[in-house]
């Protein structure tokens, strides 16, 4: 998917909503456990109470692999069901050195046809250019996360920079606006600011809002741009709204709210 196609489905649903199918087996409700593929049971009823509503999903893939062959098989299940207009990002967080890094990119964006994937550029360029060479396909690069480890090295100052902002700034001339995004957490709201002034046009995938208490009316005041720009994901607090029998119904309703919000700040 292209960045005007991204673009247009935006403005057409009146959201920038992102969905985590971060689908924990341990967690899926008990009565789906009697299908022959729990999570994917579990993940076909989330999209279908909320695909008019979001943008995009981003498949955690760690979940998934956790549990083997079955769970790439529920993977690429749950990718095949995804409707062909809504973005798909692989949350595989790869990186390594550029021969690695080309197999890792053809593993999610030819053989199992992501969209998008999240890539670690602690290794520099070499390990995050070969996913730059896939025409329609985006990198999405750990730029400044959420978690309680975030301040173990991404706010060391090196050249009078904090680490994130050499790394946004460095990895920002490997590609384009086309074909890269950054991770932003959405607890990180103070240096959301100063991330924009960095890349003002870049798309910025923001997880964090809502179970990990980032505010969406923050994150919007200050992320969007004329494109909007923004991907904001929610997991937990959509697909485990409920673990009963309603689950697909609650996950709705969170997702309308958002959605909702969303609308109100596009106008």
């Amino acid at each position: 998917m292209n960045r005007q196609q991204l673009i247009q489905q935006i403005r057409q649903k009146k959201s920038y909503l992102c969905v985590g199918l971060d689908s924990d087996s341990t967690k899926i409700p008990a009565h789906l456990l009697q299908e022959e593929d729990p999570v994917f049971a579990f993940n076909k009823s989330i999209i279908d109470a909320t695909h008019d509503l979001c943008v995009a999903y981003k498949i955690n893939t760690a979940f998934y692999e956790a549990n083997g062959i079955k769970g790439w098989q529920s993977m690429e299940k749950t990718l095949n069901y995804i409707p062909s207009d809504i973005f798909t990002i692989a949350d595989a967080k790869r990186g390594d050195i550029g021969n690695t890094s080309t197999q890792y990119a053809k593993a999610f964006f030819e053989a199992m046809n992501f969209d998008s994937i999240t890539v670690a550029p602690y290794m520099g360029k070499d390990s995050v250019k070969p996913f730059l060479d896939f025409k329609n396909k985006w990198t999405i690069v750990l730029g400044l996360t959420s978690n309680e480890g975030a301040y173990d090295f991404q706010y060391l100052e090196s050249d009078g920079l904090t680490l994130f902002k050499n790394v946004i700034t460095k990895v920002s001339s490997w590609g384009n606006d086309e074909n890269l995004m950054f991770v932003i957490g959405a607890t990180k709201t103070a240096q959301l600011q100063e991330v924009r002034a960095l890349i003002p046009n870049h798309f910025l995938l923001v997880p964090g809002v809502g179970a990990q208490g980032g505010s969406l009316e923050e994150v919007s005041k200050i992320g969007m741009n004329s494109d909007i720009g923004l991907l904001v994901n929610a997991s937990r607090q959509i697909i485990f709204a409920s673990t009963g029998g309603d689950f697909a119904v609650r996950a709705r309703e969170e997702a309308l709210k958002l959605q909702e919000e969303m609308a109100s700040y596009l106008g």
